[in-house]
């Protein structure tokens, strides 16, 4: 058989088990999530074409590429195990074809497809896709609570801070607001306003029954007025930001809110970086994992496929728990954000290279 049409027969296997893999475990995640959100979607009398349309067919494309490690190193397992239990391996061994030309031909060039494609759904898709699902939730399954955020403490550069009782989304307006600036541990500015409104039309806040204080040294300047128009760095939409805000925004969308960040000292900044290194560290672990998944279902072994899949799982769901702990040490700890994320793909590819070289050949 030439090697082409070999290639190619591997190849459309591979993605063939690939489809199928995410065909059936997306099945399994979309009945399960229906029996969790059935009750919401009744209460809040959702549309079925709005079920369907705007919450499915997004969550579909979050659940795949979110464990899309695993449903590549599974496909990679089970396709490779029933070339192994079949003996075609072993046929194409012996016909010349080398195992690191088998490997590095067919499989990769599937891996470098499967890679692709995550790499433009994780950038791009996927948080658009999130986009839709979000707003759909906001609407339907998400308890109302009321559009109005309370005791609200951000910090808005590296040494201010501001401060609401209130701030209402539905009309941009907060009330008994505060701006403090600090600097050398000292306040060198105090604004409190009885309440403030965003202007959409300056793109500026206006502050009602205000008290300014500048300190300097030990010299107060106290300024008062019933009216100011001013700008802060901040806007409107960032009361409303929730912890899955990263999953929602495109990378180039996310470079952009990491520099605003930081020119506000704003902390936990290391979340977002994490969510930005990972949608490219991930996609790459294919090539990873698709080495380890060929060097261990290529070899025939009493237990066939049930026994290739069983180690297949446990080494995938092993690779996710790594990154999720290296994510967790980013966050909370010391560790750098791109770093914890390509040090599980370190990891598991010196264990490829292992394995690899004590496969049979």
């Amino acid at each position: 058989m030439p090697l082409k049409i070999i290639d190619r027969y591997i190849i459309s296997k591979f993605l063939g088990a690939f489809v199928f893999t995410i065909l059936l475990f997306a099945a399994v995640a979309v009945s399960i999530d229906i029996s969790e959100r059935i009750d919401d979607f009744l209460e809040h009398s959702a549309p079925v074409s709005e079920i369907l349309s705007k919450y499915y067919l997004n969550f579909v494309p979050y659940i795949i590429f979110f464990l899309s490690p695993l449903f590549i190193f599974i496909a990679a397992i089970f396709f490779t195990s029933r070339l192994a239990t079949r003996s075609e391996i072993i046929a194409m061994l012996a016909g010349g074809i080398s195992f690191y030309r088998l490997l590095l031909v067919p499989y990769f060039i599937s891996a470098v497809i499967l890679v692709a494609v995550q790499l433009y759904a994780n950038h791009y898709f996927v948080p658009n896709a999130n986009k839709i699902r979000f707003d759909f939730e906001d609407k339907y399954v998400k308890k109302k609570t009321g559009a109005t955020n309370r005791n609200v403490h951000m910090q808005i550069a590296p040494d201010t801070y501001i401060y609401t009782e209130t701030f209402s989304a539905r009309d941009t307006a907060g009330r008994n607001f505060t701006l403090e600036k600090i600097i050398n541990k000292q306040i060198a500015y105090k604004l409190r306003a009885q309440s403030l409104n965003w202007i959409d039309s300056t793109k500026q806040w206006r502050l009602q029954n205000y008290v300014a204080h500048s300190f300097n040294d030990l010299k107060e300047t106290i300024r008062a007025g019933e009216i100011m128009d001013t700008a802060f760095n901040l806007k409107p939409s960032d009361f409303q930001k929730k912890v899955n805000l990263k999953e929602a925004m495109t990378t180039p969308e996310l470079k952009l809110f990491i520099e605003e960040e930081k020119v506000k000292g704003a902390p936990y900044i290391e979340f977002y970086q994490v969510e930005q290194h990972r949608r490219t560290a991930v996609p790459f672990a294919t090539f990873i994992l698709t080495i380890i998944g060929f060097s261990i279902a290529a070899r025939k072994v009493r237990g066939g496929i049930g026994l290739h899949l069983f180690v297949g799982i446990a080494i995938s769901s092993a690779y996710i728990l790594l990154l999720q702990f290296a994510t967790t040490f980013a966050t909370n700890g010391n560790l750098s954000p791109l770093l914890s994320v390509w040090l599980p793909n370190a990891l598991f590819a010196v264990i490829s290279l292992i394995l690899m070289y004590k496969a049979p050949k």
